[in-house]
Formats: C-alpha cells, sequence, structure tokens
C-alpha cells in the first residue's frame, strides 16, 4: 500500500462513524473481524437512517419519498452493511418489499414492443432485500424475473415512453444491474448473473462515459465525483457496479479510472465534486445523512473509490 493510500485508510479509520470503519476494515484491508460491528446500528448514518421509524417499518407519506422514505433508506442501510438481524432493519425491508410486490411489478408500459420501467427502483430493491436477508422470499425471486424480463436487446433498462429504442438509459441501468448482481451471488441464479453482465457491457462499450461515435464524454455532468449518486449514473457509480460484477479490470474501463485517480487530492482522499443530496435545512424533501459537500473532502467517496480502484488492481 502506498503512503497516500495509507494515509486514507488511517484517515477512514479514524471516523467516528462504526460503519466507514468497519468497512474499511473488511474492503480495504481484508479483516474479517467485526469489531465495529456491534455499534453500526447506534453509529451516527444508521441512527438517522432508523430514526421516525413506524411500527409497519416505513415512515409514513409512501416508501418511495425523496430522500427519507423508507426505499433510500433502505438501500443507504444495505450498502452500510448493517445488521440484516437487527428488528427494525428487517421491518424496512419487509416493508419496502411488500410495497414493490403490491404496487410496482405489474405497473409497467410497452411502446415499440419495448417495456418503459424504472428499472432503477426495482435493482435497488432487490439489491438491497437481498443483501438484508430477503434472498429466499419468492417476492425478490419474481421481483428477479420480472426485471430480467424486462431488460432491453442493449443490455439496459428505460423508463422513457419517449425513447426510441436504440439505446436505454445508463440511469436506470446501473442500480438494475447492482441489484440483479447482488440476488445472483445469493442465489445462483443464472439469468439474474447473465443479466447483470449484460450491462456490464454495455458500459464497457462505452468505456464506461464515452460517446461512441468521437468518444467525447456522454455528458458532462458524468465526469464529476458525487457520492450518493442514488438512480444518476456518472464515472463512479458506472465503476462502481463494473467492480461488483468483477468487470472493472476489462481494459476497456481503464480511461474511467485514470479519470477517478485523477481526481484524488494529495492526502489521498477524494472530495465530492457536486451533490444530488439536500441537506435537512432543505425546502425540498431532503435526505436524513450529511453526505457530504464539495470541498471538503469525503469518507465515503473516499472508500468508495478506494474499493473500486483496490477491486481493479491499482
Amino acid at each position: 500500500m502506498d503512503t497516500q493510500t495509507a494515509d486514507a485508510v488511517e484517515w477512514l479509520l479514524a471516523s467516528d462513524e462504526p460503519a466507514v470503519r468497519q468497512l474499511t476494515r473488511r474492503h480495504l484491508l481484508g479483516d474479517a473481524t467485526d469489531d465495529d460491528r456491534a455499534d453500526v446500528p447506534a453509529g451516527p448514518a444508521v441512527s438517522a437512517l432508523l430514526s421516525g421509524q413506524e411500527k409497519d417499518g416505513g415512515f409514513g407519506e409512501g416508501p418511495y419519498r425523496k430522500w427519507t422514505g423508507a426505499h433510500w433508506r433502505l438501500v443507504a442501510l444495505a450498502e452500510l452493511e448493517a445488521p440484516a438481524d437487527d428488528a427494525r432493519v428487517a421491518a424496512m425491508a419487509e416493508h419496502v418489499l411488500e410495497w414493490i410486490s403490491a404496487d410496482l411489478l405489474a405497473r409497467h408500459r410497452v411502446v415499440d414492443g419495448l417495456p418503459r420501467v424504472h428499472a432503477s427502483i426495482h435493482g435497488n430493491a432487490l439489491g438491497a432485500c437481498t443483501r438484508l436477508g430477503l434472498a429466499d422470499d419468492p417476492r425478490t425471486h419474481r421481483l428477479a424475473e420480472a426485471l430480467v424480463s424486462w431488460q432491453w436487446p442493449d443490455g439496459g433498462w428505460n423508463c422513457s415512453i419517449k425513447a426510441r429504442g436504440h439505446r436505454s438509459s445508463f440511469h436506470e441501468s446501473h442500480r438494475a444491474a447492482w441489484g440483479l448482481n447482488e440476488y445472483a451471488r445469493a442465489t445462483g441464479h443464472e439469468a439474474a448473473a447473465s443479466a447483470a453482465d449484460r450491462t456490464a457491457e454495455l458500459f464497457l462499450e462505452h468505456r464506461v462515459f464515452r460517446r461512441s461515435g468521437d468518444g467525447d464524454p456522454i455528458h458532462p455532468r458524468w465526469m464529476k465525483l458525487v457520492h450518493p449518486s442514488y438512480w444518476h449514473y456518472d464515472v463512479l457509480s458506472g465503476l462502481t457496479v463494473l467492480a461488483a460484477l468483477g468487470r472493472v479490470t476489462d481494459t476497456r474501463a481503464e480511461d474511467a479510472l485514470d479519470h477517478l485517480e485523477e481526481q484524488r487530492g494529495p492526502d489521498g482522499r477524494w472530495q465530492p465534486q457536486a451533490r444530488w443530496w439536500r441537506p435537512a435545512t432543505s425546502r425540498a424533501s431532503a435526505d436524513v445523512v450529511d453526505r457530504g459537500r464539495p470541498g471538503r473532502p469525503s469518507p465515503w467517496l473516499t472508500l468508495t473509490a478506494l474499493r473500486v480502484l483496490k477491486t481493479a488492481g491499482r
């Protein structure tokens, strides 16, 4: 480990957030011990995500409410690897799975022979519920099967009824691929694994962020490092999915990996270059966790970037 990385890891291990410390030990240092696991539910992030939970496992006003509904909180808990045996986490997972099974699976349109679905919602729910102990639930299986059946020929998904069918949406596709990969790893579901790999191939065909024709970035916003990205696609979210699928060592990911390394500060850390989340003081629906602001090193972004680079052998 080079000095820059060692300094960043030391900074992460000094975090007051036990989830950050635990994820750093597990994924950057290969330490299988659970030194901070017992403290994760009481840590600042998980405590905030569980605050205000009602008896049904939700938070009122519908599971999807941005960004404070059960859906988004559950995704964050899964990414923090919150304990699935925590009764509050389990209740939230059940709440989200029941909601998406009852309300969303049957609700999609087909235009010109192609399904138009918010696959990022389904993919998020699939991945989170899988991680949090519901992989064997029949509803989870139906969710995975539905996502596979809705995949477009190019390997992605799209919700827009105006799309002409030539290209799916990277925004919808990266979270769908994450969810299918989580499910495939937990259950051995071959069709889910194949569908996720087709999405990886779609991203790699574009070298993660480039146009097919002139090779320029597909969108300038994709080049900015943001955490969390929610459903928004960018260089880091694309690389994160490729790393999870074991495809980030493909030579077609090298430009994106170079870009990620170039954004690193001299202290070995990364700073957000934009943000999608809104603080609690916002008049709009706000996230319940402080995700970090541009101009300040972010432990969440730094941890994510280092995990990608480690998987890539960098």
